[in-house]
């Protein structure tokens, strides 16, 4: 697989390109163990903020993207994203994922208790230094992050140590900067 090199002149669209190539042959040159050892890894750096919530919303890791299922155990409460029907904006909910949304990504069910996250870590395909987040591209973390901020949840970012980008990407005046970034190599508080 050929990985473009990233820029600072690269669209979104163009960014979100070449960060999921990156992070693909990136994980796709891990072992079984090497990787899950560096997920055990990114539950470590998360404890110290993990143990001062109470609650800890999270998501259900899907082909390339780094499981926080280690750190989640890690919590007191924890809680999945979870699309009640037709709904626009996720809510997490409490429990195993049991059922499967409208996504297609496991979830639990929407009889599940509605968690409010003192913590929530944010999915991506590249965060840049000012804690600006490129997601999948579907919105739904964007429609979300407004209202967790002004619940108050801080917002961490996880990932593999090569999605922390070194410049600032293209973001719109609504786009909601995360707090930190967590991977492997390390805890980056943004704010």
């Amino acid at each position: 697989m050929v990985v473009p090199s990233l820029s600072p002149s690269m669209s979104k669209a163009e960014l979100r390109i070449g960060t999921r190539a990156a992070r693909k042959a990136y994980v796709s040159s891990l072992s079984e163990a090497d990787r899950r050892a560096l997920e055990e890894r990114l539950a470590g750096r998360l404890r110290p903020l993990i143990e001062r919530s109470r609650s800890v919303g999270g998501y259900h890791a899907v082909g390339s993207e780094i499981d926080v299922a280690p750190a989640m155990a890690l919590a007191q409460e924890h809680a999945l994203p979870t699309f009640d029907e037709e709904q626009e904006i996720f809510r997490f909910r409490r429990g195993p994922a049991s059922t499967t949304g409208p996504h297609g990504i496991p979830q639990p069910p929407s009889q599940a208790p509605i968690l409010s996250c003192a913590l929530v870590l944010v999915p991506l395909l590249a965060i840049d230094p000012q804690g600006h987040r490129l997601g999948q591209g579907g919105g739904h973390y964007d429609r979300a992050l407004p209202l967790l901020r002004k619940a108050g949840s801080t917002l961490i970012g996880v990932g593999w140590s090569m999605q922390r980008l070194d410049f600032e990407m293209p973001h719109e005046p609504w786009d909601v900067a995360l707090d930190g970034f967590a991977s492997p190599a390390g805890l980056e508080m943004f704010r």
